[in-house]
């Protein structure tokens, strides 16, 4: 059935509710897809919400020698677009100062002075340290539509990033810590 402005929406199933909780698309954007209406969030917009990386990063390497570099868990996170367990990362109660960089090839990602407590159990960033080095993606993985964050120069799969930040940018960050090096300041 598809919906217009004069088909009224139907309600959603308990079940449909249940299962779109456990997926984490949470019940405004759960009824949203289910009607097929837009949900109205009092949060910002994403500026970017298509593909943005260059058809070829910077920094290509086979695959071999990806797993070569990274340990398994890095491997399978930024080359695989794997999502660590939440509160289990390296750096997600993290407060040292310093530079978190990408662990496949260095590049500059985030500075701790942007790095918040969200409560989600991954290492959360309000801005990114170089707009350049950030880039976005659509991901329609897992039945749920959301902004992918990603290396520019080497393509690594980093997380992705949610307008329910706090302010200056209004953005959540949600990185992998297994996609990231801190470098004290």
């Amino acid at each position: 059935m598809s919906v217009t402005k004069d088909t009224p929406a139907r309600p959603m199933s308990r079940v449909a509710a249940s299962l779109c909780l456990l997926l984490g698309v949470g019940v405004v954007g759960a009824f949203a897809i289910h009607t097929k209406r837009p949900a109205k969030l009092d949060a910002p917009s994403l500026p970017h919400l298509e593909y943005q990386v260059a058809m070829s990063p910077e920094i290509q390497k086979t695959d071999d020698q990806w797993r070569q570099q990274l340990t398994p868990e890095q491997y399978r996170v930024t080359r695989q677009k794997g999502t660590e367990m939440p509160f289990t990362g390296q750096y997600w109660n993290h407060k040292a100062d310093g530079m978190y960089h990408c662990v496949c090839c260095g590049a500059e990602l985030f500075a701790s002075e942007a790095k918040f407590d969200s409560g989600c159990g991954w290492p959360s960033f309000y801005a990114a340290a170089n707009d350049k080095n950030v880039v976005t993606a659509v991901d329609r993985s897992h039945g749920m539509v959301r902004d992918e964050i990603i290396c520019h120069r080497c393509g690594a799969h980093l997380g992705h990033v949610f307008p329910d930040g706090p302010r200056p940018t209004g953005l959540r960050y949600c990185v992998n810590s297994a996609a990231l090096k801190f470098e004290p300041k």
